[in-house]
């Protein structure tokens, strides 16, 4: 018996050893442009070494001899894209009354697969990390958690677990009978009062929460709120940002309207998400205060896309916000408040996260920049600059490849050819 212990945990070790030999071996990856998102700069003649799961340099000067060589030709190598807004255990269809609430209709479990998928498109549209603002029944704690065990493909998830705001407002769910449907409580993030605002946040932080999203201004998608009132309070604000920042998290604050913007940017936020409606004078107070504008331009786009398939209420807000939009950013970009970039994934589908960029310098971002926006800014904003973001030396090999020079063709960032995540090839020519 013992004997047979030894040879069974030798046999064991030996396969260990082989596995990690196996994916230990160096990596070399080459293309013809690589993009810098530190500088913004694009060099010709990009290699990165990757070693096991991180970097190990960058540039032609470094390569080992016994390395495997991925020759990517004519392409850009960019550190893998990082979306700031996503929902990425649901996703609304064309029928909204149909869609918007088919997840209400599935068993957790059930929404969980479908979960499963999105995350695995997202990733395989070269989308390495994402910060997710609300889910329900813990679906995307069982999908972070999942991820990052190796049990399903997807990217480096940091969630939010249910958004928390005020009872009626954007984060609340529909005007169901209440008989029929149980209204949200304050464990569901729905919450009046400082007193209760801080134990929502209580709450979302011990079931995992990784960041806390608010919504302090009524949305474009909810039917009964004007997408511009401010729906928490300066003392529920302030209650929420100084427990989270207690905790060492940061908050992301669904906001259109400007009152309710530059209430929760006083009040400490980290970021705006939308920003629709914001004046100069808010948009002066985010560059003062280094409060980061995630404008989810997909968004408003796909919204304006399908509006004549949703509610009249709906479609009126979605098209009031279009031009208003587009104004705000233009104005942002010139003022010169932080940007990172971020898609609202869910309400458009997943895996199209990266028609953001072009988005974006369809209203006036540089294309370097756009590309930073999803990479260098987007991970300062989630506070992981120290790991991703930037191909640099001892950072997690998260890369991207799309086809030719990306600068010239920002749109190729759309059909990325190659992606890498922790050094796992996830697409490969």
């Amino acid at each position: 018996m013992r004997l047979a212990v030894q040879l069974a945990l030798a046999m064991i070790a030996a396969a260990g050893s082989v596995h990690a030999a196996e994916t230990s071996q160096p990596v070399v990856l080459k293309a013809a442009y690589l993009f810098d998102s530190k500088s913004g700069t694009l060099s010709n003649g990009g290699t990165v070494v990757v070693e096991g799961n991180k970097i190990k340099a960058i540039g032609a000067g470094s390569v080992p001899a016994n390395a495997k060589v991925i020759d990517l030709g004519d392409a850009t190598l960019l550190p893998g894209f990082i979306d700031a807004h996503t929902h990425i255990t649901s996703e609304i269809q064309a029928d909204y009354y149909k869609g918007f609430h088919t997840d209400m209709y599935r068993f957790a479990p059930e929404q969980s697969h479908y979960a499963a998928v999105y995350a695995k498109r997202t990733l395989e549209a070269g989308f390495t990390t994402i910060r997710n603002l609300g889910a329900g029944e813990f679906v995307d704690v069982g999908l972070r958690n999942a991820v990052n065990v190796d049990v399903t493909p997807g990217p480096t998830i940091l969630t939010a677990v249910h958004a928390i705001g005020s009872t009626g407002g954007h984060c609340d769910q529909g005007p169901f009978p209440p008989d029929r449907v149980a209204p949200l409580g304050v464990m569901d993030g729905v919450c009046n009062g400082a007193d209760e605002c801080r134990t929502a946040v209580r709450y979302q932080l011990k079931w995992g929460a990784d960041v806390i999203k608010i919504c302090s201004s009524g949305g474009v998608l909810s039917e009964a709120d004007p997408v511009d009132v401010p729906q928490l309070t300066p003392a529920e604000l302030t209650a929420i940002v100084s427990e989270t920042h207690a905790w060492k998290r940061k908050v992301a604050a669904h906001s259109h309207g400007d009152l309710a913007a530059r209430q929760a940017v006083e009040a400490g936020v980290d970021s705006i998400e939308h920003g629709s409606f914001l004046t100069d004078e808010t948009l002066k107070l985010m560059k003062a205060k280094g409060t980061y504008l995630v404008p989810t331009r997909l968004a408003v786009y796909w919204v304006n896309q399908m509006a004549d398939k949703y509610p009249p209420a709906i479609a009126a807000k979605a098209r009031a916000t279009l031009t208003e939009h587009e104004k705000v950013f233009r104005k942002a970009l010139q003022l010169g408040v932080p940007i990172a970039l971020g898609t609202d994934s869910g309400v458009s589908p997943h895996g199209m996260n990266a028609k953001e960029f072009a988005l974006l310098v369809d209203i006036g971002m540089q294309p370097a920049a756009a590309l930073i926006s999803g990479t260098r800014e987007s991970a300062k904003l989630l506070g992981i600059g120290n790991e991703v973001g930037t191909l640099e030396a001892g950072k997690l090999a998260d890369i991207v490849a799309v086809k030719g020079n990306v600068l010239a063709n920002i749109a190729s960032t759309e059909k990325p050819v190659f992606v890498m995540k922790h050094g796992h090839v996830v697409v490969q020519p």
